[in-house]
Formats: structure tokens, sequence, C-alpha cells
């Protein structure tokens, strides 16, 4: 990976190259790059142990930092990843719930590392954005009901079905 003067930096407990590649083998234009070694000792590990991994996710650069267990992610950072059909929505949601992670609400997932997830079908974007109020509300409303979303439930409230 060419240098990059800004990305995500991902905060790990040792287990920052697994989260790298599982992304890298799920999503498309990602991939893992240099994995850096510690020079020395440090709190969360030991001289040799995989301190950063650089990695790709969707074209967004990231490093991944074994810190330790002192720090846990929560819901104010997610990657968002549109989708353009069930088959694709189903998919990424199942990779993530099926690999250790957790189901939430409204199309977010946690993978089994904390980091949140929004899997967001593209049909979804457009219904809570439709011109027509009313549609709009109907979509929103059916999508607060739902864990992974489900494009025919949005596409039958939106036409008010």
């Amino acid at each position: 990976m060419r240098p990059v003067k800004n990305r995500i930096c991902l905060w790990y407990d040792g287990d920052a190259e697994e989260a790298a590649r599982f992304y890298a083998s799920l999503f498309p234009d990602s991939a893992v790059g240099a994995v850096h070694r510690a020079p020395a000792d440090y709190p969360a590990g030991k001289e040799g142990d995989v301190l950063t991994v650089e990695f790709r996710v969707m074209g967004i650069p990231c490093l991944g930092l074994n810190g330790g267990p002192g720090v846990r992610h929560n819901w104010a950072f997610s990657f968002q990843v549109a989708t353009q059909d069930q088959a694709e929505t189903d998919r990424y949601w199942h990779a993530i719930i099926d690999h250790g992670g957790q189901a939430s609400e409204c199309g977010w997932c946690q993978d089994k590392w904390g980091i949140s997830w929004q899997i967001t079908p593209q049909v979804l974007t457009e219904a809570i954005s439709d011109p027509d109020p009313e549609a709009a509300r109907r979509a929103f409303e059916a999508m607060m009901q739902m864990g992974k979303i489900d494009i025919a439930t949005i596409e039958a409230a939106r036409r008010g079905e």
C-alpha cells in the first residue's frame, strides 16, 4: 500500500491482523498491506508481536493497532456499507454476524472485535429520502422494526402496502 496522509486507526486487543484479513476477504476493494512488529516490549505486548497492520476496507485506508484491552469500540463510529440487493445485504450481514458478531437494529451490527457496521441497501436510502413525505415515513417506520434490512418490506411500505 502506498503512504497515506489520513486513515482510520482502529484499536484491537492483539487481533488486528485477523480483523484486517477478515475484512479483506469479505469486502471488495479491500486488502491487507504491511504488518509491523513491535521493536520492543510494550504495555499490550512483547517485542516481535504484531503492533500495527495497514489495511484497506472498501477503499478506505485503515491502521489496526494492537493497543490492548483498555479501549473498547462503540456505536459512535461505524462503517456504512451500501448494498445493491437483498443477496448482497444478506451476505455481508451474515458474514459479520456468523463470524462472532452481534445483530442490532435498523441494519446495524457489530463484528466480533466490536466494530459497528451499517449494512444499508441503496433502496432504503432512496425510500427514506422519497420526495413524498408519507412514503418516506412509511419506509422509515418499517426500517425501525428491523434488524437486518428486508428490501421487499421497505419497498412495500414505501408503496403503502
